[in-house]
């Protein structure tokens, strides 16, 4: 934006804004660590560097040949005054543990404590204990819970894509959840 006062006085302000425009978006979509931060709901990358991307098929051998796998759903929901508020009635894979709001590109030291601190129970304080991420499809915060994962140094990790939508297209059983609790 500084850049626009520097440039002549036959450029208007509404054209020097919209010259702007593409750069303002594109910074407010990532963090500077490249954790997605708004428009959860969007198309995804079809892999990550941090993890093994999934389809339904490959989650249901991985459940298979690996039982102990967890599956961790990270979809969101209202926190307010200290808990949970149940907006709508959530459904998601059987097994899986429900860690809400870890998904999201920035997450305070309480979210970021309890993402940790589930993480650790789930894997048993192992770290190469095999973790399977998900939220819908075309969505952006199973994959931030992937690199977050990486980043706390856990390394068997899976990206389930297309999450609750493909599990249910496939006519797979939902389950009704409720998120863990806060430590």
């Amino acid at each position: 934006m500084k850049h626009c006062l520097t440039l002549s006085t036959g450029l208007s302000l509404i054209a020097c804004l919209l010259l702007a425009a593409p750069a303002l978006a594109e910074t407010a979509l990532f963090s500077e660590d490249g954790y997605r931060l708004s428009h959860y709901r969007s198309p995804t990358p079809t892999h990550t560097e941090y993890a093994h991307t999934l389809d339904t098929p490959a989650v249901q051998r991985l459940l298979d040949e690996q039982p102990q796998t967890q599956l961790i759903d990270v979809y969101r929901r209202p926190w307010r005054h200290g808990r949970f508020i149940e907006d709508e009635v959530h459904a998601n894979l059987p097994g899986s543990l429900w860690l809400a709001n870890t998904g999201d590109g920035e997450l305070s030291s309480q979210w970021q404590d309890y993402f940790s601190h589930h993480l650790q129970q789930a894997s048993h304080g192992d770290k190469g204990w095999p973790l399977v991420f998900y939220c819908r499809a075309d969505c952006w915060l199973g994959l931030n819970a992937v690199k977050r994962a990486h980043t706390l140094g856990y390394r068997n990790l899976y990206w389930y894509r297309d999450g609750i939508d493909g599990w249910q297209q496939a006519g797979l059983p939902l389950v009704r959840a409720q998120p863990l609790v806060l430590p």
